[in-house]
C-alpha cells in the first residue's frame, strides 16, 4: 500500500472539497477509496461493471463494510451478483442500477459501409463482434459452424475482434472443417459496418455486465441469438426481438440460428422490435 499515493489524493480531494467519487477498478478502489475515506468524502461509489462475485476475502469486507459507500451496477445481473459470496458483504440497498449509456442518435447517424457483401444470394450471414478470449467463448461459435454445415444450411460466419485465442480458434475451424465457412475479420473499428454486414447477430459470452453489442445489434435491426444468461435477458425479448438458449447449449442454439436462416421473414420481424 502506497501510503504517500494516498494521502497525495486525500489532499487534492480536500483542496477541491469533493463530495462524491467514483471508483471504476478495484485495484483503484484500494487507493482512491482509502484516500477518499480520510478525506471525509461523503460519498464513495464503486462502479461495478460486471457480472461477476466480488470475492469474499478479508480486503474486500473491509473495502465494502468501512469504506465504499454506494455501488452502481450497470444491469440488474451485475446487481444480482455483487452479494453473491456473501449477503451481507454490502447493503443492498445502497447498490443502484444505471444502465450503460449509448449516443442513440449518433450510432444511427453514422454512415454506413457494409464489410462484407455476399455472393450467394441463398447465403445467411452470422457476425459476432468481441474479443476473442475466454470470457467471448468463440469456440462455441466453431461448433455452432459445424453444426450447421452438417445440417446442410447455407450461412457464413463472421468473426470480429483480435485476442490471444484467434490462432487457438482458426485452427479449431481447420479441424473442425469450416474453415472457408468462419472469416475473421480482425479488430473492427466501426461496430455498424461490422453488425450491418450480417443477417443475424450471435452472442457467445458467457457473461456480461451491459452486452453494448446486444444493444446495437438492435439499433442496426439485427435479430439475437445468445445465451440466457448474465444480462442478456435485460436486453434480448425472449422470442421477440431474438431468442436466448441454455449456455454452451449447441443443439439449440443451432435450431435457433436454423430457424432464423430459413425464414426471413421472421428476422426481419425479430429485427424491427427492437427494444
Amino acid at each position: 500500500m502506497n501510503h504517500t499515493k494516498i494521502d497525495k489524493i486525500k489532499n487534492i480531494l480536500i483542496e477541491h472539497q469533493v463530495g462524491c467519487i467514483i471508483i471504476n477498478l478495484s485495484r483503484d478502489l484500494k487507493l482512491a477509496g482509502l484516500a477518499a475515506k480520510k478525506a471525509g468524502t461523503e460519498k464513495i461509489i464503486y462502479r461495478r461493471g460486471s457480472a461477476i462475485p466480488i470475492k469474499d476475502s478479508v480486503l474486500n469486507r473491509y473495502y465494502f463494510k468501512n469504506v465504499v459507500t454506494h455501488i452502481l451496477a450497470n444491469s440488474e445481473a451485475t446487481k444480482n451478483t455483487v452479494l453473491s459470496n456473501n449477503p451481507t458483504l454490502f447493503p443492498k440497498e445502497n447498490i443502484t442500477v444505471i444502465y450503460n449509456g449509448i449516443d442513440i442518435d449518433g450510432f444511427l447517424s453514422k454512415e454506413v459501409k457494409p464489410l462484407y457483401r455476399s455472393i450467394n444470394k441463398n447465403e445467411v450471414v452470422l457476425v459476432n463482434l468481441g474479443r476473442l478470449e475466454a470470457q467471448k467463448n468463440q469456440q462455441f461459435l466453431i461448433l455452432l459452424a459445424s453444426e450447421l454445415k452438417k445440417r446442410q444450411v447455407p450461412f457464413k460466419l463472421l468473426i470480429g475482434g483480435e485476442g490471444r485465442l484467434k490462432e487457438a480458434l482458426q485452427q479449431q475451424a481447420k479441424e473442425l472443417n469450416v474453415s472457408e465457412d468462419v472469416l475473421f475479420l480482425g479488430f473492427i473499428e466501426e461496430p455498424k459496418n461490422f453488425i450491418v454486414s450480417g443477417d443475424i447477430f450471435l452472442l457467445s459470452s458467457l457473461w456480461e455486465g451491459f452486452g453494448y453489442v446486444l444493444a446495437e445489434a438492435a439499433l442496426c435491426k439485427k435479430p439475437v441469438v445468445a445465451f440466457d444468461t448474465s444480462s442478456n435477458p435485460e436486453i434480448v425479448i425472449q422470442e421477440k426481438t431474438g431468442y436466448l438458449t441454455k449456455v454452451n447449449d449447441v443443439e439449440s442454439f443451432a435450431d435457433k440460428v436454423e430457424k432464423l436462416i430459413t425464414n426471413p421473414g421472421l428476422r426481419e420481424q425479430m429485427g424491427h422490435k427492437r427494444f
